[in-house]
Formats: C-alpha cells, structure tokens, sequence
C-alpha cells in the first residue's frame, strides 16, 4: 500500500539508490486494482513528484560525473555517449539527460523545486524555456516569480500570461534582438527502425503559421470515406507537401521525378523465373533517394531502375580454367616442377580470359542480363542496361499518355474530390500486376489521398463507366459513392 509513514534514511548513494528501485518495483508489481481511488490518486501525485526527483537527482549526478570526465574511464568522449552505451537509452534521451543537467545548472531555483517535488518535470521545462528568454541577468529573479505563481495555485496559461508580462517590460525599447524565438528556432528529425521517423522542433511563430497554413490546405477531410483522425491528416499533409516540393524540381540537383523505385534482383532470379520481376520487386524495390521501401501504390506513377546483381563463383571458375588448361593440345597432365610455374600462370591467364568473357556475355545492351531483363512479364524493367546491371530510368507511364489522362479527368476522379492535377497520380484500374494495361481506358487521376491510401491500403474499389462517371466501394460495408457527371471535355 501507498500509506503515509516515515521513510528510512540510506547509508549511502547505493543505499539510496536501492530503496528507490525496491520502492517502485513493490508498486509495478503491487494489485493496485484492489485500492481504493483515493489511495490510487496518492500514488499517482507521489509518483509524479518522484520523477521530478529523479531528473533533479539525475541532473545533479551527471553534471559531477561530467565535470570530472568520469565517461572517460569506459572509453566514452562525452557524457552523452557514455549514457547510450552504458546506461542503454536512445541518443534523444540521452541528449535530454545532458540537457536537463546543464539546464538545472543554469537555474538553480528550478532545481530546488524539482528536488523537493514542488513542480512537475513538464511545468520546470517551461519555466526554464520562458525565463531564458530574458536578459541573462534577470533570469533567477523570473524563475522565483513563476515558482511561486505554480506553487500559489496559478495554471499554466497563468504563468505563460505572467512570463509574457515580464518579457514585455524587461526586453527593453529596442527588443532583445529575439522577439519572435528565431534564436531558439530548432527542427529534429530521428529516424528509427525500418525507416519510421520522429520529428520535433520548436517553431517561430512565422514558421508556424506557414505550416499551419499547409496542412489546413492539405489535411482537410477528403469526404464521408476519409477517416483519417487530425493527427494522421496532418501527417499525410506534411508528406503531400514535401512530394510536391520534389516533384515541382525546386529543390537543388533534383530532376523533378516524383519517385524513382530502384528494383533489385540477382541474375539467379533472371535466369531461373519467369516471375524474377515480381520476386524482386517484392524482395528488394527501393525508393531512390529517401532509402525507404517502396509501399502500396508507389509503382503506379514512378520511373523504375532495374538493378541486376552478381558474383564471380570461384569454383566455377576453377573448374572452368582446369577444363580450358586440359584441353589445351602440348598441355601436359601433370607438370614437373619447372612446369608448375607455367602452369600457375597459363591458369591466372585462363581465369582471366574466362572473367572478360563472362563480363561481355553478362553485361552491356546486349548480354546476358539485360536479354533476361528485357524479356520479364509486362515489361516491368525493360529499360536499356548498363554493365553489370543498373538500367537507365524508365517511366511506368509515357510522358503522351500522362497528359492524356490529365487533360481528360481535370481533376482527381474519386466521387467528391476536386484536387488539381498537381496533386494526383495516373491510377491502374486493373493493377498492373493482374494484366492491366497502361492504357488511357485503363488509368483515371487520383489524388495522394485517394491513390495510395483509400484505393491501395484501405482497399477501395474503382469503376470508370463507359460514359465517364466513376463509381467507388468501400471494402468495409460495401458503400457505393458516385460522381454526378463525367468529366468536361478538354479545351
């Protein structure tokens, strides 16, 4: 139970440290279901003031262990190192850990509430943010200020009403030469396992209204079938903005190509399926540029590049020497001594010779490889090849029949859209992989949206009618939704 009494006093640092892990492993396995909700809202205040115990215990710890290079004994150059390796946390908290320590050491006041349980870690972050936008000099006197404003009762729009106030009157005429945060301005982005990223930051207030602006104009709801939450609309709004950005060709060194898949696959897979192109893009397509995999629907507007892949097999290559050797007429079957060296070299010449002929039977427009390559299923990686074997670009959808189908649909086709062109994809009715041509009767416009997420993920069914009009089903309960008309013709 999480009943009051008086805890005991530890004979030392691991004493300490000790009664805490036994303290919170008795909670972590404690059935806290069979408590009252009193008791259980006890335990949840103690055990918020104990993690702000804990990060000023921490902070004051690491910054002594920093000070006296203590990370140097194991081998480590920082502190910050030392933490992800000996103490098994990711880079960003051990980052934040060092943070913390040189930020309590900059406010001593904050530091004390922490240790005493007074402030929560979340409301001692923002004291410090705030207080350190003031004149260096002022900064302790603001910290007590707000300290005492929390621990008065005051909620946290008090306090960031109350900092607003000091900075307002402690800035000076002419400012602080930061006014808008620009020198706090920050963006991180981590990437972590299978390529899945976290971004954060802390944005001027121009920057955030220009990205507020872009995704209200690109994460809005895209109809009754959208049920994306806020969150997922503002993702997909930031990944929107950030394919049209490459695909309008303003960012430097790039070609403008919306997405360029690399698809890997090994002469073994050329030379013994008929399916080596389905195999491999299965196995090893590539997103060029971004390292990620390719997901569902990216193949239907990109430029694909097949790379063929090998090796030189050293015993076939013996056994391929030793055959050229024995059936060299004068060659003797087994050399003396003085022949041996003859023989070794008359070999390396041999596996030479066999090395170059292979290379010209595998590589270029017309080797091996590429007479493979050229000839899979639907042509998926028929592209000119290279030696050995990385093919130029070729586009799923020639550049003719894009405008094409652009000129037709004016707008993305899915019942209840209107987004520009700019903004949508040519869509295989019939997937590509069933047989489908690419053919204007087989394509329409979809937006991103409509593309890889409601058709490609969710499973969406589209029809395109003789007459124009589009019909859209639901995978899930089998709604139907209709365009009104077909589309204008083009001017």
């Amino acid at each position: 139970m999480c009943s009051p009494g008086q805890p005991g006093v530890p004979s030392g640092a691991a004493d300490a440290v000790a009664m805490v892990q036994a303290g919170l492993a008795w909670l972590a396995a404690a059935d806290t279901g069979g408590l009252p909700a009193g008791v259980q809202g006890d335990c949840l205040r103690g055990l918020e003031q104990a993690a702000a115990m804990q990060v000023a215990a921490r902070s004051r710890v690491l910054a002594s262990f920093t000070a006296g290079a203590g990370y140097e004994q194991d081998g480590h150059g920082s502190a910050r190192t030392w933490l992800r390796w000996q103490t098994r946390v990711s880079g960003g908290a051990a980052g934040a850990a060092v943070g913390w320590s040189r930020r309590l050491a900059a406010h001593p006041a904050v530091e004390a509430a922490l240790a005493a349980g007074e402030i929560s870690v979340s409301w001692a972050w923002q004291v410090c943010q705030w207080s350190d936008l003031l004149p260096a000099r002022l900064r302790g006197d603001a910290d007590a200020v707000l300290l005492a404003a929390a621990a008065g009762g005051a909620e946290l729009a008090d306090l960031a009403e109350l900092a607003a106030q000091m900075r307002l009157r402690c800035a000076g005429p002419d400012g602080d030469g930061d006014e808008d945060g620009f020198d706090e301005r920050w963006a991180r982005l981590d990437v972590t396992f299978g390529g899945a990223g976290s971004l954060a930051g802390g944005l001027t207030p121009r920057c955030a209204a220009a990205l507020g602006a872009v995704l209200d104009a690109l994460g809005r709801k895209a109809g009754p079938e959208d049920t994306r939450t806020r969150r997922q609309r503002d993702h997909d709004a930031l990944e929107e903005a950030c394919r049209r950005l490459i695909a309008a060709g303003c960012l430097p060194q790039r070609a403008g190509q919306a997405t360029q898949i690399q698809l890997h696959m090994s002469l073994d897979q050329l030379r013994g399926h008929d399916t080596a192109g389905e195999t491999a893009w299965a196995a090893g397509a590539e997103s060029a540029g971004a390292g990620a995999a390719a997901g569902p629907g990216d193949d239907c507007d990109a430029a694909i590049i097949p790379v063929v892949t090998g090796r030189v097999d050293a015993a076939v290559l013996d056994r391929l020497a030793a055959a050229l050797l024995n059936g060299t007429p004068g060659h003797p079957g087994t050399p003396g001594s003085g022949e041996a060296d003859r023989a070794g070299r008359a070999g390396r010449a041999a596996r030479q010779m066999i090395v170059r002929a292979a290379a010209d039977l595998m590589s270029g427009p017309g080797g091996l490889a590429s007479w493979l390559r050229t000839r899979l299923p639907d042509h998926l990686a028929a592209s000119v090849s290279l030696p050995l074997d990385i093919g130029a670009s070729t586009d799923t959808i020639p550049v003719h029949l894009r405008r094409a189908v652009t000129a037709r649909d004016r707008h993305c086709r899915f019942p209840g859209c209107d987004q520009h062109p700019a903004a949508c994809q040519p869509h295989h009715l019939i997937p590509r992989a069933q047989g489908g041509p690419t053919s204007l009767s087989n394509m329409l416009l979809l937006c991103t949206f409509h593309h890889l997420i409601a058709v490609h993920r969710w499973g969406w069914a589209i029809t395109l009618a003789p007459d124009g009009t589009v019909t859209a089903v639901s995978p899930d309960d089998g709604r139907v939704l209709h365009s009104h008309s077909p589309p204008a013709h083009a001017a």
